[in-house]
């Protein structure tokens, strides 16, 4: 039966960021069922699932308190168009994130993936300057290694080429900053000493251009696609001050960072900043089902309210905008956070993930050890003392994906870039194993030829 499956894959699927030649005369991991921190193939072997299922995965699989969420919507709405009609559970959904992000965002806009909730940032911002006596507002900055999905729209805001130059002719064009790159950092400071000196090329672009910037998106503190960088909340302060000085909207990408994944509910809270737009999707179900949200604030929400034949309505929307099943689940992962303290244990975790990795750091082929929340990721490098990075074609990733495997851990590079993407309900004792493991792939110098030790 596994051979019929597997030969059937071949035949019809097309994987996501995937080179099916790899599995020309390989079996793909073929995932029976999940439960808590394990995925299980069909011969029941469990795996850890370190990077949370791409991101997503908050509280574990299969909740119960999420899937009786769930099971409790499926009994009562499963779909209804949310234009021009309304539902409980988006109305409910809506209300608790309002609460829970900063006072300037009261309005929330549903989509069904986070590439949406940005373009949808996108639009309404453009649309907003057009409406609002300013239609010269045209442009858009972003950060090179930033990453926000993969439409048209946001691969344009996109700094990793490796997964859009084939596009490039498609794009429009946007400004780009350099990356707060701190271990290769653009301007040769040292972060102990570090004042953002690489902001110096965005002064030069307002001073330039910012009367015609709409406006500027960035994942705060982490550019997880772009290779995993980790960077300072007083960098984020910062780049957020000087936006909003020049009246430039503020887009925050926490698709990925949102719902605890950083140490606090949102990443944005660590540099105390207040986003114009705000962009949730990944962890807002708990990663059970498909949803993204765009928070706006009253200001921008005004601009597009009034009289039909003013042309002011914004037209966007998806099919699956606001899906009460998918509703249901997000507040049932809000329930969650609130009755198991979720926030409350972090801490703890955080600091016995900090204390499991220091070892990596006295590998050869381990340039740097970075944290952020319960995201970790070691940068290999072939020579240490000059930070030379293992070429593409060398592909250290691959051979460290099939030996966690063996090892009984999903662990899938970025790059030259391996990483832990921990559900928020890792115990200190899975920790200890998800290292171990770990230690057993990425501490095995059989897996890094040429290394200058």
């Amino acid at each position: 039966m596994d051979n019929d499956l597997q030969a059937k894959d071949r035949q019809y699927l097309w994987h996501p960021y995937t080179q099916m030649h790899d599995y020309a005369s390989r079996d793909l991991l073929c995932i029976e069922r999940a439960e808590g921190l394990f995925l299980y193939d069909r011969a029941g072997r469990p795996y850890y699932d370190t990077i949370s299922s791409w991101w997503c995965i908050v509280h574990g699989h299969n909740h119960p308190t999420i899937m009786a969420a769930i099971r409790s919507q499926l009994a009562r709405l499963d779909q209804v168009l949310l234009a021009g009609v309304t539902h409980e559970p988006a109305i409910l959904l809506a209300e608790k994130l309002v609460q829970l992000t900063p006072p300037p965002l009261t309005k929330v806009f549903y989509s069904d993936n986070g590439s949406t909730a940005c373009e949808i940032a996108v639009k309404m911002s453009i649309q907003y300057w057009r409406q609002s006596g300013h239609p010269e507002r045209t442009k858009m900055v972003a950060l090179t290694r930033g990453y926000h999905g993969d439409t048209i729209g946001t691969m344009s805001l996109g700094g990793v080429p490796e997964f859009h130059q084939a596009f490039s002719g498609m794009l429009f064009e946007s400004y780009r900053l350099p990356s707060p790159y701190c271990y290769r950092c653009p301007a040769g400071q040292h972060p102990a000493s570090c004042g953002c000196e690489c902001l110096a090329a965005y002064e030069a672009l307002l001073a330039a251009h910012g009367h015609e910037i709409a406006a500027l998106i960035v994942e705060p503190l982490i550019q997880a696609a772009g290779g995993m960088i980790i960077y300072p909340a007083s960098y984020l302060a910062r780049l957020a001050a000087m936006t909003q000085a020049h009246g430039i909207h503020l887009i925050l990408d926490e698709v990925a960072t949102g719902f605890g994944r950083t140490g606090t509910m949102f990443a944005l809270e660590q540099a105390g900043v207040s986003p114009d737009f705000l962009c949730l999707s990944k962890g807002l179900t708990g990663g059970c089902l498909p949803m993204a949200a765009t928070l706006t604030t009253e200001e921008i929400y005004q601009a597009f309210y009034g009289d039909y034949a003013a042309g002011r309505t914004f037209f966007h929307g998806h099919t699956f905008t606001g899906n009460p099943i998918a509703a249901a689940a997000a507040l049932g992962s809000l329930r969650v956070f609130a009755e198991e303290r979720v926030l409350a244990g972090l801490p703890d975790k955080i600091a016995h993930l900090r204390r499991c990795l220091a070892r990596f750091a006295d590998l050869p082929w381990v340039g740097e050890v970075r944290q952020l929340g319960l995201i970790a990721a070691l940068e290999l490098v072939k020579d240490k003392e000059g930070k030379t990075p293992f070429a593409a074609e060398e592909r250290v990733g691959w051979p460290i994906y099939l030996e966690g495997l063996k090892q009984g851990i999903v662990l899938r590079p970025l790059g030259n870039v391996v990483y832990l993407w921990l559900p928020l309900s890792v115990t200190m004792e899975a920790i200890d194993e998800i290292t171990g493991r770990m230690w057993q792939v990425a501490g095995d110098p059989a897996n890094f030829p040429g290394v200058v030790c």
